[in-house]
């Protein structure tokens, strides 16, 4: 089954509010294994075996809200993520 069909059947099986729960139970799985690596209480697997299953969620709320909209979102942060470094690497040549 391909992605686009696998996100339409959860949708249909769960419903729309399922997966917005599961993708915000998903993220908070990841931020605790995050926060467990940095103190060494879980190993890179886990961490990783996290990420995964956000990045199925974020894939699927990409669908759910369009992958064109989405797309321009992270364009505009990636724009405005370039300004802030472009001045923050300015800023630390100046105090060099």
């Amino acid at each position: 089954m391909d992605l686009e069909q696998l996100y339409r059947t959860t949708v249909e099986v769960w419903g729309e509010p399922a997966q917005y729960d599961q993708a915000a139970e998903e993220c908070a799985e990841l931020i605790a294994a995050l926060m467990h690596y940095r103190r060494e209480k879980v190993d890179a697997q886990q961490v990783i075996d996290e990420l995964a299953d956000v990045t199925l969620m974020v894939g699927q709320l990409t669908w759910m809200f369009g992958e064109e909209r989405v797309a321009e979102a992270v364009q505009r942060k990636r724009d405005k993520l370039d300004g802030l470094m472009q001045r923050e690497t300015a800023k630390m040549a100046d105090e060099s």
